[in-house]
């Protein structure tokens, strides 16, 4: 029985260094694994890294062009509306000429301006007021009245 017991200890002992050596084989296929798993994570980082590069770059381009063509329009309608200020200038010249022109030739016919005479309407002179007031006539359902 000795020997029985001798040889029994022997395959105890084995049997626990067999279970670590496959224990270690699949903690170095893990460890592999997860090597390969982080490489192919790091590609994919660097990948969307280079990515956002690209895209930034191409979204500055289009913000480039976008303020340039924002700028080109600014120029192009400052500068139209400073025409239409020069246009509508010159239109009030026009008409402050043709007005004087019209004015000049109603004096030089013997006819006042309507605005003079507009003006002398509203605001008749004080000595001959109460002259005409007396003297006017006025019609009212066709009948002459005195005031």
């Amino acid at each position: 029985m000795a020997s029985s017991d001798s040889a029994s200890p022997l395959p105890v002992a084995l049997a626990p260094s067999a279970p670590k050596k496959e224990n270690i084989t699949p903690v170095g296929s893990k460890i592999a694994e997860l090597n390969e798993s982080r490489t192919e994570l790091l590609n994919r980082i660097q990948g969307l890294k280079q990515d956002l590069k690209n895209w930034r770059s191409k979204l500055d381009t289009q913000v480039k062009i976008y303020r340039d063509e924002l700028s080109e329009l600014k120029k192009t309608l400052n500068v139209e509306v400073e025409q239409l200020r020069t246009e509508f200038q010159e239109l009030r010249n026009t008409l402050h000429q043709q007005h004087e022109d019209v004015t000049d030739s109603l004096r030089n016919l013997g006819l006042q301006d309507v605005s003079e005479g507009v003006k002398e309407a509203e605001d008749p002179k004080v000595e001959g007021k109460d002259e005409e007031m007396h003297t006017s006539s006025i019609k009212e359902n066709g009948n002459e009245v005195n005031k």
